[in-house]
């Protein structure tokens, strides 16, 4: 397994290839965030974008949302994966923001993973992105680097991931790591062909040796 200071430079090169990382998801304010957030759940953030701006449009609040038949929201959403769970996730969520947060997006995972539809990786995105809260979501990005660079073992579970990126990274660089890890999956170390030609860190990757018949 990579060391703390491994994992430290890993995140260095990531960073140097991707100085400008961000969350891809259109969103012009928190509620946007959670709703396009939890979207993305096996979906693209490109199928997501197509689809937001005319959704959030037509339903800018969790009232407008909850006001709406259930056939209007899916209607909206139709060429996104799952959008029939997503729909009704979306109006269950909507419902409780209302009866339990005043119509505010909570800020805390405790209270993130309440919300119907909101895992931990959506609620990390959440209070990262949203609340500029120092926090790691694990996405299949994250979890095909950790475990290609062996920062976390091959059969590690999700939040075992997300457990050990927190130990080994710098609580002041969870958030951007989060941001540079993903990029760096998902426009450099790709799942089906990465580029371990050109990879800044060949060096340090097992498994991008065995590829390139180094090792």
């Amino acid at each position: 397994m990579l060391s703390k200071k491994k994992t430290v430079e890993a995140l260095d090169a990531m960073a140097a290839l991707f100085p400008h990382a961000q969350c891809e998801l259109l969103h012009q304010n928190v509620f946007q965030l959670l709703i396009a957030t939890l979207l993305s759940a096996q979906a693209t953030d490109v199928s997501v974008n197509k689809v937001t701006p005319a959704l959030f449009s037509r339903f800018p609040t969790p009232e407008a949302f909850l006001a709406a038949p259930l056939e209007d929201i899916m209607e909206e959403i139709r060429t996104i994966g799952l959008y029939r769970n997503k729909a009704a996730n979306i109006q269950k969520c909507c419902k409780m923001l209302l009866e339990e947060f005043g119509g505010e997006v909570p800020s805390t995972l405790k209270e993130l993973t309440k919300l119907p539809g909101v895992g931990r990786k959506t609620a990390n995105v959440v209070m990262s992105v949203g609340f500029h809260i120092p926090a790691i979501a694990v996405d299949t990005h994250v979890e095909r680097i950790a475990k290609r660079l062996r920062i976390a073992p091959q059969k590690a579970s999700v939040l075992e991931v997300e457990e050990l990126l927190m130990k080994k990274i710098p609580r002041e660089r969870w958030s951007d790591a989060h941001h540079q890890m993903i990029f760096f999956g998902r426009y450099h170390c790709t799942a089906r062909n990465p580029k371990c030609d050109v990879c800044p860190l060949l060096g340090m990757c097992q498994e991008g040796q065995k590829r390139l018949g180094l090792k």
